[in-house]
């Protein structure tokens, strides 16, 4: 038994130190490339001192990593001084459907979750961003906005976990594993529509771009992909941050494009365009389905792991828990297959990565012209005090989007054609 339990700490304070450690490396990598760049930042990216994004970058990295680890402490913790198993023996005591134990179960270290991270993201919100001027959220809102999401969290989780639950206690191993995994495939798809349409609108308004001249730039854009205009959204970002995004979801008749305000605000015209473009590929290219398709794979191989592991004995030994209880051999399972998939992060993040470099390279071909894109970019990576230089390592493991001189420099080698071979400036390599 005690080597299952150093593998299981091997894997949760490992994956943590392996975080901080790349965390740390990101910032100082980041922090001597900026220094060492610093022409080419004030002449692409307009960033005149990087001091600023330096110092977010420690700030945010800190916080971070300090939640990271009062988390761990928390959930060791909890382990090993038998809180876990108290919880599990009231329970049981209870005489409820092991279902309904295990939806009580979830629901309740959901709710201790939201409770350990409100400070951080309260400290988070109007200290950190506070300090940077991204911060345009009231306290109030705030408030909503955790009791609102800690709402839908309860509502979401409740239904799944009690799904999953019911046919874990009336399947066999396969055939719930095989159910599990319909229904989990089946709900990531739901939610593809249901979130935009029902849960995005809790916290944002979002209004259909109709008219205007924003309005005559999302038609030219979309006949030049070889698309009918349809749903294109702005959202009113800028009552809680000064940040600039945009962003596409859904298929069918749900898809649709959403552009921040601050984003509608901040870029020029020809900018918004390549960004819309850029979205619009995700769209022509089949991303969203092919994401799904990856994260479908994914999570056939963890119910497999969790089938298996929920058939030994030891699981529920671990920390003499009754092995009736089904609900606490998903969630010791989830243990150990949590750090795995955190160490399998760099083959998903290289799909998306695939897929950023295919939307900007449509992008170009939409324009015609790359330096719409660069100057989107450049704009971005200016307001959001991103990081432009993150440590490889790092990025492998966090980053779905390619660093920003990477992207520049993939889209003025797309556009060398159309500008006679001559790039728009040097990117550091």
């Amino acid at each position: 038994m005690l080597a299952y339990h150093a593998v299981l700490l091997a894997l949760l304070v490992g994956t943590t130190a392996l975080s901080t450690v790349l965390s740390i490396l990101n910032v100082r990598h980041g922090a001597r490339e900026m220094w060492d760049h610093e022409e080419w930042l004030a002449e692409r990216l307009d960033i005149q001192d990087p001091r600023e994004v330096i110092d977010y970058a420690r700030a945010t990295t800190g916080l971070s990593l300090l939640q990271s680890w009062v988390s761990l402490v928390l959930l060791l913790g909890a382990l090993y001084t038998g809180v876990i198993t108290a919880a599990v023996d009231v329970l049981h005591d209870t005489g409820l459907h092991p279902a309904i134990q295990g939806v009580a179960f979830f629901l309740g270290l959901l709710v201790v979750q939201r409770i350990v991270a409100a400070p951080f993201d309260l400290y988070s919100t109007f200290v950190v961003d506070e300090q940077f001027e991204f911060n345009e959220q009231t306290p109030r809102l705030w408030v909503r906005d955790q009791l609102v999401g800690l709402l839908i969290g309860v509502v979401i989780v409740g239904a799944l976990v009690g799904a999953l639950l019911a046919l874990v206690e009336t399947l066999a191993t396969a055939y719930w594993v095989a159910g599990g995994w319909l229904l989990i495939v089946a709900f990531m798809l739901v939610m593809q529509v249901v979130y935009p349409r029902v849960i995005a609108p809790l916290f944002n308004d979002f209004e259909p771009i109709d008219e205007g001249d924003l309005r005559d730039r999302v038609e030219a854009v979309f006949e030049r992909a070889g698309f009918e205009a349809e749903e294109i959204y702005t959202m009113d970002a800028s009552r809680r941050s000064s940040r600039l995004n945009a962003y596409f979801i859904g298929f069918g008749r749900a898809k649709r494009v959403v552009l921040f305000d601050t984003l509608v605000e901040k870029l020029e015209g020809p900018q918004i365009e390549g960004v819309l473009a850029h979205e619009l590929a995700h769209w022509k290219r089949n991303h969203v389905w092919k994401r799904l398709g990856a994260f479908a794979v994914q999570m056939g191989i963890v119910l497999g792991v969790l089938g298996y592991l929920l058939s030994t004995g030891w699981l529920y030994d671990l920390f003499a828990l009754p092995a009736e209880a089904s609900y606490v051999g998903l969630f010791v399972g989830l243990l150990f297959v949590g750090p795995l998939l955190e160490l399998s992060a760099p083959l998903v993040n290289r799909l998306s990565l695939a897929h950023e470099r295919e939307a900007d390279a449509f992008a170009v071909d939409v324009m015609g012209d790359g330096e719409p894109m660069v100057g989107a970019l450049s704009r971005l990576a200016q307001e959001n005090l991103a990081n432009p230089f993150p440590h490889p390592w790092y990025a492998a493991f966090n980053h779905q989007h390619p660093p920003i001189p990477e992207r520049i420099r993939f889209i003025e080698s797309q556009d060398e054609s159309e500008d006679d071979g001559t790039a728009v400036g040097a990117s550091p390599a």
